[in-house]
């Protein structure tokens, strides 16, 4: 018989990415959904769709009933909310409920989906898993409710027996990119030629598929309580908008904004997504964040996992050929 692996988060990016593995892998797989979430990504795998929220013990204790292992990937991943308190709320509650349901269930190895968020990048190299931010470095609520929930984790490890390993993925990019992230945004927005102008920034790009198999590597030879940066390309934006206009017939832009006169707009961007509930594309957290070169060190999952990603440009067209087909680049 199959082991039992649940999957929560597997309605969104990256968790339909590893639920898809975890399918392709043989294992009788669980994929934990809330009851609003859309099933869009979920269509046609062969697995159970498990209703519960991860905030809530007493659902997880149901969800993770049988289950040998657990990939907690889901977060509330918003670079913005009305109320940021929530964010944080959802992503450290969501991770505390879940980890004590697991550990209630005897689950035996879990791997937990922090994010490079979680790491002070330092500009002139890769940042790797020694870099660390405190809760005065982490900038926005996103980074800060994942460095909570990350230390949570590494305390139940550490005090409890928590068998659990962290991976902590860069940007992915890639397919089923759904609701989509802020990196996906900016690809759509490139590739229907609303993006004439780029801030001097970079970010570390991995194909989203690479990092679901890097959750595997993760549980099969990941250390307890060790982390694992699962990154790809490290790439400046600018770089980034040229390849996304070659692969879309466009011309790539080349006016270069300087990211102070940008705060005014972004704080006029907040206050009418504030009214209208809806994520503003810039915001002053987001500038703050610019202001660093967002690269990565991939070298100790390399070493330790045997992992490898494939070359970001991969990733780019990927995303653009399932943007394409899903209609939003009209």
């Amino acid at each position: 018989m199959a082991d039992r692996i649940l999957v929560t988060g597997a309605s969104g990016f990256v968790g339909s990415a590893v639920a898809r593995l975890a399918v392709q892998r043989g294992y009788d797989v669980g994929v934990l959904v809330r009851a609003t979430s859309s099933r869009a990504n979920l269509e046609g795998l062969d697995c159970e769709i498990v209703t519960g929220d991860m905030r809530d013990t007493a659902s997880m204790e149901r969800a993770l009933k049988g289950v040998r292992f657990l990939l907690h990937v889901a977060a509330d991943y918003r670079l913005w909310a009305r109320d940021p308190e929530e964010i944080v709320r959802n992503n450290v509650e969501g991770t505390r409920a879940t980890m004590e349901a697991a550990l209630a269930a005897g689950v035996e190895r879990i791997v937990y989906t922090s994010s490079v968020a979680t790491l002070k990048p330092l500009n002139r190299c890769a940042a790797d898993e020694t870099s660390r931010h405190d809760e005065q470095s982490a900038i926005g609520a996103y980074k800060l409710s994942k460095l909570l929930a990350e230390r949570l984790v590494e305390k139940m490890v550490a005090e409890r027996g928590l068998p659990a390993i962290i991976v902590n993925p860069s940007t992915p990019i890639g397919p089923r990119d759904i609701r989509p992230t802020p990196t996906g945004r900016i690809i759509v927005e490139a590739a229907t030629g609303r993006m004439p102008a780029f801030v001097d920034t970079g970010l570390n790009l991995v194909h989203v598929e690479d990092v679901a198999l890097g959750h595997f590597l993760a549980l099969d030879k990941g250390r307890v309580g060790e982390s694992y940066v699962l990154g790809g390309s490290d790439v400046s934006l600018k770089e980034m908008l040229a390849a996304i206009a070659k692969l879309t017939g466009r011309h790539a832009p080349r006016v270069r904004l300087p990211r102070l006169p940008l705060f005014p707009l972004a704080y006029g961007a907040e206050a009418v997504a504030r009214l209208t509930g809806r994520e503003p594309f810039i915001t002053a957290d987001a500038l703050r964040m610019a202001k660093y070169r967002m690269f990565f060190s991939s070298a100790k999952a390399v070493s330790e996992l045997g992992y490898h990603a494939r070359p970001y440009r991969e990733g780019l067209a990927d995303a653009l050929a399932w943007f394409r087909q899903a209609g939003y680049l009209k």
